[in-house]
């Protein structure tokens, strides 16, 4: 154990952790939970306090070498990550204030040496404060989330919708609304449905990340930004930029930014609709799927692996239940972050945690999910064309074609008829008289339904 100090007096910590006593105040103060702050929330704090040490030192705050310290520190936490410094679970203060403690305290830590000790406070918090670098640093993350796992994720599943779709083209089906009968399509148009919502949910959620861009650094304690030199938002959300490659910009009003985390609320609601799209996708494909005998069966899943342990040969649509699980915990995720960010008190919303915790959460799992559905399910896709050609030749809503030729009541007619003495279309209509053999076959044609 080593002994540290704070404003509170003195701790005692381990030898092999990097972090000082605010950390381990926090960790004795908050046992609640196995939930620890996200690591890639951890990181984007990393890359803050490299880009406030640089504005610091551009702005005359901060000497050129606690500077180069501090970012030298910061680089070689972020190339070689150890998680292990940073403990601390979501459950603690709102402002996320322990976290940027335990930052500042691992970072000033392995930038000090024999020679020179930085200060937590003084060196890594410098022009700051947890109030507008944690929400900065909550933007940042699911900035650096959604570029680099949901949207690649996304793209990669819409691809193979695209496959599908192109492949399957030309295939007649029967089409189905309210789980009825109806009229036909292709399981080309069927896919295209699909592809189109996810297309549009990629666009949505283009438009909302821009606003995730905007940054409440800069606002310091309650958004007046006190005891930051003028110019310092600016300077850090230009080296924030450079340095991820993100096109990130200041807030133009930093008391919003610091109580309100409407932008969130708003980017999770998009990816709550791109869950609710992928749940609606999957629970069709598991249905369309059913069987092999006794469901739908017009759809095949690939097995990955036994569905029973007391059934033999049974294969269950396990990608899609994992799938499906998921996006139920999305929802899930939504109604606490929508809470959460009401709880915005007069300058400083204090659910910050839990907001962040959550919108990372759906990002990660969303993302890996899709990945899993698209490999193991989605990719090995094959439609059976006898069961669909069928299904298409038994529909009662084919005689939908002859509304025009004979009228909407004699064609209700026919469907009844051929329902209740069990046989097909043509044998009802020409029974009742209602049309000729050959007048049948020239307008019910599901080819041309489509």
């Amino acid at each position: 154990m080593r002994k540290v100090r704070d404003a509170f007096g003195e701790m005692e910590v381990s030898e092999d952790v990097y972090y000082g006593a605010q950390t381990q105040r926090s960790l004795e103060n908050f046992p609640i939970g196995t939930e620890t702050m996200p690591k890639r929330l951890i990181e984007a704090f990393v890359m803050l306090k490299r880009a406030a040490a640089k504005a610091n030192h551009t702005l005359s705050v901060l000497p050129k070498e606690t500077s180069d310290r501090i970012v030298t520190a910061s680089d070689q936490w972020l190339h070689q990550p150890e998680y292990k410094h940073f403990p601390l679970v979501v459950w603690q203060t709102g402002s996320g204030t322990q976290t940027n403690m335990n930052v500042n305290e691992v970072l000033s830590f392995l930038a000090s040496d024999e020679s020179v000790s930085l200060h937590p406070n003084d060196d890594l918090n410098r022009s700051q404060s947890s109030n507008d670098t944690f929400p900065t640093a909550m933007h940042v993350a699911t900035a650096i989330a959604v570029t680099d796992h949901l949207f690649p994720a996304l793209h990669r599943l819409i691809q193979t919708v695209k496959e599908k779709q192109t492949a399957f083209q030309a295939v007649v089906k029967i089409g189905r609304t309210h789980l009825q009968d109806a009229t036909p399509l292709t399981v080309g148009q069927e896919l295209s449905g699909y592809l189109a919502m996810l297309e549009k949910t990629e666009h949505m959620l283009l438009q909302d990340m821009d606003e995730c861009f905007e940054l409440a650094i800069g606002g310091t304690a309650v958004g007046t930004g006190l005891n930051a030199p003028d110019g310092f938002g600016e300077e850090v959300v230009h080296e924030l930029s450079r340095y991820t490659g993100l096109p990130f910009r200041k807030t133009d009003n930093h008391f919003h930014g610091l109580t309100s985390h409407d932008q969130l609320v708003r980017f999770h609601g998009t990816i709550k609709a791109l869950a609710m799209d992928l749940f609606k996708m999957g629970n069709d494909l598991r249905y369309l799927a059913s069987g092999p005998r006794a469901g739908y069966g017009e759809y095949t899943l690939p097995a990955n692996e036994p569905g029973s342990s007391i059934m033999p040969g049974k294969v269950n649509p396990t990608q899609i239940e994992a799938l499906t699980m998921v996006c139920s915990q999305v929802l899930g995720n939504d109604t606490t972050i929508s809470f959460a960010a009401s709880q915005g008190q007069f300058q400083l919303n204090v659910f910050k945690p839990v907001i962040i915790y959550n919108v990372l959460q759906s990002i990660e799992l969303l993302s890996e999910a899709m990945d899993s559905f698209n490999l193991r399910c989605l990719s090995g896709l094959k439609i059976n064309e006898d069961i669909m050609a069928d299904k298409v030749d038994q529909s009662l809503m084919l005689v939908t074609a002859l509304n025009p030729h004979i009228g909407y009541d004699k064609a209700s007619n026919i469907a009844k008829y051929a329902h209740q003495h069990g046989t097909g279309l043509k044998t009802a209509a020409i029974t009742l008289g209602y049309v000729t053999a050959e007048q049948f076959d020239q307008w019910v044609k599901p080819s041309q339904m489509i």
